[in-house]
């Protein structure tokens, strides 16, 4: 019997939301995850809202479901549920069985110990952007219009990445009828690195499969 998953996306901010940033990933990742084995998605639940806030409707919503129908929690990476370690420790306390998908294997102590690093991550993140952005504008930087250009560019870029490598990628995928762990597992034997300069995983195989299949429908 495959074991049962509510999916809970969250993105950190209106925009993100709006434009699929940051949830495209985490659904790639969660298909991926769902692939790889014996898994069913009974629903999912979306969540646009500041991670440093307590009060999250979408998640309460999916913690039901998962008691209503005794089904696993699924998230993408564990900091998408909180960078806080108070609020880990009290979804473990909820009886609710949840899994990361960065780490399905973590235990009650490492799922601790990686929340509590995750919050001093988002303080460092938070206290560098502050940082980077005063300084930018010292130097008289009009960040908004800064931001929109290298946005197109790294979107320009990670096309052209799509359209070299997605054929093949559709051909192992659809012809040779490999998962897309096995195409990773081919694509670094090769030696090609994905469009992050890293080595594949299934999830990075996905998304670019995802934005080559949305390159072709948007050109027909």
């Amino acid at each position: 019997m495959p074991t049962r998953y509510i999916a809970y996306y969250r993105v950190s901010a209106q925009r993100q939301g709006q434009s699929g940033l940051g949830l495209e990933a985490q659904r790639a990742s969660t298909t991926a995850f769902l692939v790889s084995g014996e898994h069913e998605l009974l629903a999912e639940f979306t969540e646009v809202e500041s991670g440093k806030r307590g009060t999250r409707p979408e998640l309460a919503k999916a913690i039901e479901a998962c008691r209503a129908l005794g089904a696993t929690l699924l998230i993408a990476k564990l900091d998408r549920l909180a960078r806080n370690v108070h609020f880990i420790s009290g979804l473990l306390e909820s009886g609710v069985r949840f899994t990361a998908i960065d780490m399905p294997n973590a235990d009650r102590f490492m799922l601790h110990v990686y929340a509590a690093m995750a919050e001093e991550e988002g303080r460092r993140i938070s206290e560098r952007t502050k940082a980077a952005l005063a300084a930018a504008k010292a130097r008289g930087v009009r960040l908004g219009a800064n931001g929109a250009k290298l946005a197109r560019e790294r979107k320009n870029t990670a096309e052209t990445f799509a359209r070299e490598v997605g054929p093949n990628i559709i051909h192992l995928r659809e012809r040779e009828g490999l998962s897309y762990s096995d195409v990773a597992d081919r694509l670094n034997q090769s030696g090609m690195l994905s469009f992050g300069g890293k080595r594949w995983h299934s999830t990075s195989v996905y998304r670019t499969a995802s934005r080559f299949r949305s390159i072709q429908r948007t050109s027909l």
